[in-house]
């Protein structure tokens, strides 16, 4: 079962694995997901998940929505190569379906994988929608 888990090493933990990737970072935004990205020079993929009651009421819509996203990042995470990671939920987001946030997360790590086989990992910060 060891391939299904979400080990400790690809989770952002703490307050300081967050502010590097607040600070300077890749955006990529639309009506349900806003996910940033941090390069850094090696180590593993991280992800940290940002879900406020603000935007996400209910606690099992957010529990839904992180687990939509840690799977996604599971099957993905191989192909964002030394990345920190947040993803933060809009407000659309809690009245998603399943399939509308698998597309919208597949659409963001698609972002990230371009820019970063491009020239983005070397610059500072950059935005995409």
């Amino acid at each position: 079962m060891g391939g299904f888990s979400f080990p400790t090493r690809y989770r952002l933990t703490k307050a300081k694995d967050y502010k590097p990737v607040f600070d300077k970072s890749l955006r990529s935004s639309d009506a349900y997901l806003t996910v940033l990205a941090h390069k850094k020079k090696e180590g593993e993929t991280r992800l940290g998940l940002a879900i406020s009651k603000k935007n996400v009421r209910h606690a099992a819509e957010r529990n839904r929505i992180k687990r939509q996203i840690r799977e996604s990042f599971r099957l993905n995470r191989s192909t964002l190569r030394n990345l920190d990671i947040v993803v933060m939920a809009r407000k659309a987001a809690s009245r998603a379906d399943r399939k509308t946030l698998r597309t919208s997360i597949e659409k963001h790590w698609d972002i990230l994988k371009r820019r970063c086989d491009s020239h983005w990992c070397s610059s500072s910060k950059s935005t995409a929608t």
